[in-house]
């Protein structure tokens, strides 16, 4: 897949870490230009400088609607152009909804479904002009799946994808493609609320990915010829039971 996406703009939130800079370093690797957008500017600077020239980094804090309303000109100044926006930031609440922690929940939510709402919001005017593009998200098997130890993380993904559905038949007409990634568990930061005893029965039992592997299925979709959607694209452990 080498140079596969020469000349490409890419753009992903969440870029930092875990699935984000696993999918930034596919894409480089395929010979894209990389725009990494995260909050934590130092971490971003170190990253852009380890992985070279086509890697850009841009601040901006998906919590505060102003800055990512701004988002696309951020983009454009760095890279000059946009071809593939991935929203790919997320936050992660587990655990029984009666002893849960409803500001916790509130910044899941404004994270997972309004920043990311928001930020397609931002940048979906210029693919549509331009009649040509693609929109990811990180989504979630939670998001086709209740999974009964996650109801406020479960609610989110099925916004997501209730959000992808619908935008998608929107922009078809546009050249622009809209899916989502929905993977089993990963291993990320994501996973730090989980139980100490569920994560080491997870790692115990192969039941965790690497965010290595949900990259290549991001490479996936995004290299499949323009005619051709991969709407939805779930992938799951070998071991896990949904």
């Amino acid at each position: 897949m080498q140079h596969a996406l020469e000349n490409k703009v890419v753009a992903i939130t969440g870029a930092a870490s875990g699935i984000g800079l696993a999918c930034a370093k596919a894409f480089l690797a395929a010979g894209a230009t990389v725009v990494m957008i995260d909050r934590a500017r130092e971490r971003l600077e170190q990253l852009t400088d380890e992985l070279g020239d086509n890697a850009l980094p841009l601040v901006v804090d998906l919590l505060q609607p102003q800055q990512v309303s701004g988002m696309l000109s951020g983009i454009l100044a760095a890279a000059g152009r946009l071809d593939i926006f991935y929203a790919n930031a997320g936050a992660y609440v587990g655990g029984a909804v009666a002893e849960g922690n409803p500001d916790e929940w509130d910044r899941m939510l404004n994270l997972n479904v309004n920043a990311a709402f928001r930020s397609v919001h931002a940048v979906l005017p210029h693919l549509i002009a331009q009649k040509s593009g693609d929109i990811l998200f990180t989504s979630s098997i939670a998001g086709v799946v209740p999974v009964v130890w996650e109801p406020i993380y479960t609610a989110s993904k099925f916004a997501v994808q209730a959000f992808v559905h619908s935008t998608r038949r929107q922009v078809a007409q546009h050249g622009v493609r809209v899916g989502a990634v929905l993977p089993g568990p990963v291993v990320t930061a994501l996973l730090d609320d989980w139980p100490k005893a569920k994560m080491e029965e997870a790692l115990a039992n192969g039941s965790l990915m690497q965010p290595e592997e949900v990259a290549e299925a991001v490479m996936f979709m995004v290299t499949r010829p323009r005619h051709v959607t991969v709407r939805d694209l779930v992938i799951l452990p070998g071991s896990v039971d949904l």
